[in-house]
């Protein structure tokens, strides 16, 4: 293909010792280190030398996994020894406040140059609830209807400071601008806001914003919000389906496809040959914890599957229906899509789930993985990938190593990065304060 390509963006979901998971169990996995920020350090680096446009934490409020550190505080850590790389955090807007969260992300823009990123989640893990003094997991729609306007009252602080009120002029002695820098007395359903934020606005206007559900109300929180999209999808017609219906919703917000870069996952596994790589999947396969996984599954689907013969299908006349999913909706039917489709049986989804949680997974060679790329990005089912290693770091270091350089052979990768900033990484433009700008359109005020 030509050198006028689509370039093709690539996002490091960082994981412990990778997507798969019994990635831990891996002879060359040491799961411990998942807790130290030397080898967190290694692998921002690594994903940096490969020209990534950014790092993503994945967060939970509620499990036993030992694992994982609060990504606010890591990716502070990170920013400091890195210089272009994005730095994107999950949080919840179903157990946070606004105000906090806003403040926490300039800080993180702030130290970072210009390099933050939000992904936003409405938390689908019913059993959260429980850690935060609630009785109940409120409803998906709810959940959707309070992110909303947990991302507009961000978004309201953060443009609570206008770009140039702290000047900071010694001779004067005046540092800050008292009159633009405004109280924003946000009133919604759920929030009630006075502002402003106790922190300048950030290099970025507001951190780059993320979302990750595929859900119905998802979709319509990401064209409305979103500047990148997180998603799952099984095959590319599924994946051209979601890409062609999400950047549909766009006009209606004053938007266009150029503002909204969508990111399936892709979850890997690698090696100079398709049959190492074979050995490599049947190995991981080999370490999964079979009754583990199958309660796995029943969570997702919402029955019990554990009295079942494994080797038979799902009972899909006992599954609650997605309107009964009060979780991870998108989810829950891309995996009854799946089993249907492929007439799976309950052992046989366990294993193809097992690589990364229902993302696309792919076992081969690297040119193999980019004649995939290449033909995803052509045919509009994607603008990019998550990438999702499913053993770190090796799966990392075979994709910067030996993927990367043949994608920059077919001119679909970058061979330097454009800009200081995640959002010129992306081709994204910095937001207008949208205070001033409604102000700029009505005009002065009338005395």
């Amino acid at each position: 293909m030509s050198k006028q390509q689509r370039q093709v963006h690539i996002n490091a979901f960082i994981s412990a010792t990778g997507h798969h998971e019994a990635s831990w169990r891996h002879p060359d996995s040491e799961p411990r280190l998942g807790l130290d920020v030397r080898y967190y350090k290694k692998l921002a680096q690594l994903a940096e030398k490969g020209l990534f446009d950014s790092l993503f934490l994945a967060d939970g409020y509620y499990g036993r996994t030992a694992n994982k550190l609060e990504p606010f505080t890591l990716l502070s850590a990170l920013a400091m020894v890195t210089e272009h790389i994005g730095l994107i955090a999950t949080v919840g807007t179903t157990y946070n406040d606004p105000f906090h969260i806003a403040r926490k992300f300039a800080s993180l823009d702030y130290i970072s140059a210009g390099r933050a990123g939000w992904n936003i989640v409405t938390t689908g893990t019913e059993e959260t609830a429980g850690n935060f003094g609630y009785v109940k997991h409120p409803e998906h729609r709810l959940r959707y209807e309070i992110a909303e306007e947990f991302v507009e009252a961000a978004k309201q602080l953060w443009d609570s400071w206008e770009d140039d009120a702290a000047i900071y002029d010694k001779s004067s002695g005046v540092s800050i601008i008292p009159e633009k820098v405004v109280e924003i007395h946000f009133k919604g359903s759920t929030y009630s806001i006075q502002g402003p934020l106790n922190i300048p606005r950030p290099p970025q206007g507001y951190p780059v914003l993320v979302q990750a559900g595929s859900s119905e109300s998802g979709r319509e929180l990401a064209a409305k919000t979103a500047e990148v999209v997180f998603t799952a999808h099984q095959t590319i017609q599924e994946s051209q389906s979601f890409y062609a219906d999400v950047k549909s919703r766009l006009p209606k917000y004053g938007r266009n496809s150029e503002h909204l870069l969508i990111l399936p996952g892709l979850s890997p596994i690698l090696a100079d040959t398709e049959a190492e790589a074979r050995d490599i999947e049947e190995e991981l396969n080999g370490l999964i914890n079979e009754k583990r996984a199958i309660s796995s599954l029943s969570g997702r689907l919402g029955v019990d599957l554990t009295d079942y013969d494994p080797d038979g299908p799902i009972p899909y006349d006992k599954l609650p229906g997605i309107d009964a999913v009060n979780g991870r909706k998108g989810r829950y039917q891309l995996v009854v899509d799946l089993a249907q489709r492929e007439s799976l049986t309950i052992r046989q989804i366990t294993r193809r789930l097992a690589g990364a949680r229902g993302h696309v997974t792919f076992t081969g060679t690297p040119l193999q993985l980019a004649d995939l790329i290449e033909r995803w990005i052509a045919s509009h089912g994607a603008d990019g990938f998550n990438l999702m290693p499913q053993l770190y770091p090796s799966g990392l270091q075979a994709f910067v190593e030996k993927v990367v350089p043949e994608l920059q052979n077919r001119g679909l990768f970058r061979e330097r990065y454009e800009g200081t900033t995640l959002r010129e990484n992306l081709g994204l433009a910095r937001p207008v304060n949208a205070r001033v700008a409604t102000a700029s359109r009505s005009g002065p005020a009338v005395v």
